[in-house]
């Protein structure tokens, strides 16, 4: 009779199993909901019209004729798939047509495509480290970029958020560390996609310069966002020539999936035939690839800056409304040059698991769609629910959703308790 353990085992009566089940019983699950048209202002979710607040698509351009014609185009030309790696039969035109944009688009010398954005971290972080290497992570960054850390077996290293004297110290730590006989690279997010809030890139950069560590930002909630021409967080700071390596994606701004990395020839070009996340994988569809590449000639043509205004207006329209009502939000951020900054992000702090959970299912109930951020993806005690805007939203349709948050917020403080309030006065 075998004795060894079962694998599967872990499975049964793991808490997030538990949880799962739970949630599903009290009807109150706020994932995988069932979509039943295009990822809109208004969406038609589940047998019901609802307004949608927790999209990445900040310019709305998923809908627009220009991108659907894109991918339409290239689905035509060359079919359903690929069915290969781009190292073999999966490079067509629009591959190199959009790695061309892109470079051109963040101001680097080269690029190159992946099929998903983490895939894109995965690709960069694996192949670039590895053993006597350091990585330094901001405990806020994508989950992706935590697995390209972990992939690449360097030592990982991890500050506070946005904390630049707790960087300072693992920097410091890193060049003193007897086994650490390879190079240093410091990776965080531009936009942080649960906070919303913007990294602080200069200090960043003379932290990086003045231990000899290379710098890397993802930008993949901030292209097509911030910035004169949408380029992202690392061009709003002023930062872009200082950043060695930038990643983004397309399933945010740029209507589609994939990821991309814009660096140096050098670096691009060691990712192309060495990255086993790029090297083993097939090539995006060519109808993700077409409309990557229509939605980003949509950011760089003259429309670009008036949609990133717009989302960003939209943004600082949700922010004053959910803040006016009581809500614990995010206050607009301080930038170098004496603004300050709206990202489309706009997380609502709940703290208690549960009471996120049940707040989510009463707005869903009310006809506004958010998202649920929990432990582990936010710190114990810090659940919130993540809401968002588009350059789509029109102010008539924000005041509809706040409405709703302000029913909603009275008839759930009489059954369950305060929520917390605002951290300072609205200006």
């Amino acid at each position: 009779m075998s004795t060894a353990t079962d694998v599967f085992a872990k499975i049964r009566g793991h808490e997030r199993v538990a949880q799962l089940r739970a949630a599903r019983e009290a009807d109150v699950l706020p994932y995988f909901r069932r979509l039943e048209g295009p990822a809109g202002p208004i969406v038609e979710m589940e047998g019901a019209t609802r307004i949608m607040l927790g999209s990445n698509n900040y310019l709305g351009l998923t809908e627009d004729p220009r991108v659907i014609a894109g991918a339409r185009s290239a689905l035509e030309r060359y079919g359903t798939g690929l069915t290969g790696s781009r190292l073999l039969n999966g490079t067509i035109g629009l591959h190199l047509e959009l790695e061309q944009e892109l470079a051109a688009w963040m101001g680097t010398e080269d690029a190159i495509v992946f099929t998903t954005g983490h895939q894109a971290n995965l690709g960069a972080l694996g192949t670039l480290l590895g053993p006597g290497d350091t990585v330094i992570a901001d405990s806020g960054d994508h989950a992706s970029i935590l697995d390209g850390c972990l992939l690449s077996k360097a030592k990982l290293r991890a500050f506070r958020h946005n904390r630049l004297d707790k960087l300072a110290g693992q920097l410091e730590r890193a060049a003193a560390d007897p086994d650490a006989r390879g190079g240093t690279l410091v990776v965080v997010d531009g936009v942080f996609s649960m906070e919303g809030d913007v990294a602080p890139l200069p200090d960043l950069v003379a932290l990086c310069r003045a231990h000899g560590a290379r710098l890397m930002v993802d930008e993949a909630h901030a292209a097509g966002v911030l910035g004169a021409r949408g380029a992202g967080s690392c061009e709003l700071l002023g930062v872009e020539d200082e950043v060695d390596l930038r990643m983004g994606t397309f399933s945010k701004s740029l209507a589609s999936c994939g990821g991309f990395l814009a660096g140096s020839t050098e670096v691009i070009d060691f990712l192309r035939i060495q990255s086993r996340a790029f090297l083993f994988t097939a090539a995006a569809v060519p109808a993700a690839v077409g409309a990557a590449l229509a939605a980003l000639r949509i950011v760089r043509s003259d429309e670009g800056p008036e949609l990133c205004a717009r989302v960003l207006r939209n943004a600082a329209y949700l922010n004053r409304g959910l803040h006016a009502l009581g809500f614990h939000v995010v206050e607009p951020q301080p930038l170098p040059d004496g603004s300050t900054v709206m990202t489309p992000i706009i997380p609502v702090l709940v703290g208690d698991d549960w009471k996120a959970v049940l707040l989510w299912r009463a707005l869903f109930d009310a006809g506004v769609y958010v998202n649920v951020a929990l432990h582990p993806a936010v710190a114990p005690g810090a659940a919130l629910l993540r809401t968002s805007v588009m350059a789509t939203h029109d102010e008539a349709t924000l005041d509809r959703a706040l409405e709703a948050f302000a029913r909603v917020k009275r008839e759930f403080e009489i059954e369950h308790g305060p929520l917390p309030a605002p951290a300072v006065p609205a200006d």
